[in-house]
């Protein structure tokens, strides 16, 4: 059923990732007319990949890359120039290609963590939809009980996929929803149960510290889990997500990245600088609020989105 809707997923992409005008080669013809790659045109393309939010390392590598090629004379004009580019991105990005398996653990624990606003429970509502497609049993934990708005907009997404959801009060103690929500899931023989936890800033100790808790309690149900930690980043955020996740990461072991917001000011460069600094797994990304503006991660065609606005793989 995804793959089926993936060339419309990659097509939305393209046409979302950048616009325009902020392609990474847009408008790179007519730097270099007549003339071979030069230092200058490197020149350019560093800055570009700068302002792109792609970080100072994943530049310095990719240009590097780059300049090694000239050196032996193998960009001789732009489109060889952009091949090139798109080849060294994809080489950053491709590690981190490694789809979501929810069929190690049954039921598979699921925990979803990120700052408020990230696009958090939006993100579980289409991974529960995702995984009611694929046949599977799926329980929502409202773990978010610091907003009322929050479980009522996950009991919103659970009457869409069909899910079972687990929820108390608000200002009920998130840890004993999670170990109601682990335990029924058990009992109940669910597929998956994907646990929605309160947006904290990763500056927050003593929430993140809650969060340490929460994670103490799944294993109290079952020692195994969480089976993934999902961290939910909005790509709008730049250098300060990437900020965001080396904290998250140390804090509770992130196993897996969700990038949304891709349909916003957001340059995409910040992916690349999180797959070279963290090397995790990027499950998903989200390109806006529809169900079908989320599709699992393709890094060659998010590379070709990102350098000359088409994402169609080159094989």
């Amino acid at each position: 059923m995804a793959d089926a809707k993936q060339p419309s997923f990659i097509a939305r992409m393209r046409a979302k990732l950048n616009r325009p005008g902020s392609w990474l080669s847009y408008d790179l013809a007519n730097l270099v007319p007549g003339r071979k790659i030069d230092a200058e045109v490197l020149d350019e393309l560093e800055t570009r990949l700068l302002t792109a939010d792609v970080g100072v390392e994943a530049t310095t590598q990719i240009l590097d890359e780059l300049r090694k090629k000239v050196a032996r004379n193998e960009l001789d004009d732009v489109d060889k120039l952009i091949a090139a580019l798109t080849d060294a991105i994809t080489a950053i990005l491709l590690p981190t290609q490694q789809p979501l398996n929810i069929n190690t653990h049954k039921p598979f624990v699921l925990l979803v963590v990120g700052v408020n606003g990230s696009g958090k429970t939006t993100t579980i509502g289409k991974l529960a939809r995702r995984f009611a497609d694929e046949r599977k049993q799926v329980m929502l934990a409202a773990g978010d009980t610091f907003r009322a708005a929050a479980i009522e907009q996950l009991g919103v997404w659970a009457d869409r996929a069909g899910a079972d959801i687990i929820q108390q009060q608000a200002g009920a103690d998130p840890g004993a929803v999670v170990f109601d929500a682990v335990t029924a899931a058990r009992s109940r023989k669910a597929d998956v149960v994907i646990i929605d936890t309160a947006g904290r800033l990763h500056s927050q100790s003593h929430l993140m510290d809650e969060l340490k808790k929460v994670r103490r309690v799944i294993q109290r149900v079952e020692p195994s889990a969480p089976h993934e930690v999902l961290l939910v980043l909005d790509a709008n955020q730049g250098q300060n997500a990437l900020t965001q996740a080396l904290q998250f990461h140390e804090a509770v072991g992130v196993t897996g990245l969700v990038l949304t917001k891709l349909d916003g000011t957001a340059k995409g460069g910040i992916v690349i600088a999180i797959a070279r600094r963290l090397k995790l797994p990027i499950r998903f990304i989200g390109l806006g609020e529809q169900a079908d503006d989320f599709g699992e991660f393709d890094a060659r065609a998010f590379a070709g989105a990102l350098v000359s606005g088409n994402s169609l793989s080159a094989g």
